[in-house]
């Protein structure tokens, strides 16, 4: 597909599929809740020097949002499977299945951002700073894009072994085409950028409502980049 049917498709798809935004949207409310309830309740054990609280409160805060994080990050994924697929339906909720997926692209993740870390440290002490540092963003790029077609290899196939070979996201680059990605990148941010400078505006206007699009506005740009994202890579 061309970037322009792809970021065209991308950004009606949101409004396509109302119900499944307003179930991610939910499912983003409930993370906020437990969060803000978990800081809330160390800040309180805290000052009531007890521990137990603190701890306690701690962990189940940690396990709560780990969990949602997860499954969110599973229906993420499931988005971009159904750009690949090039559907235009949109994702129901499988608690257990998207949660696995969701821990399976955490460690994709890693893997794919472990080795940029281990190569800087390298260059550090064989370069010069400032030549370290040009290699360095070249390489850190390089690993980003490779990322973006990790989560593609997972979400089609849901199998952490094919995602995480790299040398085969690599070169899904080069099928995609190097340039076509770089531009689509690009594209994506001014894109996101031109929405939140908007919603930004309204926010000064009007803090309430500013908020409520801001939040409204979140869940839209990861439909939004999940489909493009999805659509960018259903050509390999």
């Amino acid at each position: 597909m061309e970037l322009g049917e792809i970021l065209s498709d991308a950004l009606v798809y949101p409004f396509q599929n109302i119900k499944a935004l307003i179930v991610y949207l939910i499912l983003g409310i409930i993370l906020g809740i437990a969060v803000g309830g978990t800081v809330s309740a160390v800040m309180v054990g805290s000052m009531a020097n007890n521990a137990l609280t603190v701890i306690g409160s701690g962990i189940i805060g940690i396990i709560i949002a780990l969990f949602i994080g997860f499954l969110i990050t599973g229906y993420q994924l499931d988005i971009v499977k159904y750009g690949i697929e090039r559907s235009n339906g949109a994702p129901g909720i499988d608690i257990v299945r998207q949660f696995i997926n969701g821990v399976k692209f955490f460690a994709v993740y890693i893997v794919y951002m472990i080795i940029p870390i281990i190569i800087s440290a390298i260059l550090a002490v064989i370069f010069q700073h400032w030549l370290a540092g040009l290699i360095n963003f070249f390489v850190s790029l390089i690993f980003a894009i490779a990322l973006m077609m990790g989560q593609c290899r997972l979400a089609k196939t849901e199998d952490i072994f094919y995602a995480i070979s790299v040398g085969e996201a690599i070169g899904d680059i080069s099928k995609v085409g190097i340039l076509k990605v770089v531009l689509f990148i690009v594209l994506i941010f001014v894109i996101s950028f031109v929405l939140l400078f908007v919603v930004g505006l309204i926010t000064q206007w009007n803090s309430t409502v500013g908020g409520i699009l801001l939040g409204i506005l979140g869940v839209y740009l990861v439909f939004f980049n999940g489909r493009a994202t999805g659509l960018l890579y259903s050509d390999v």
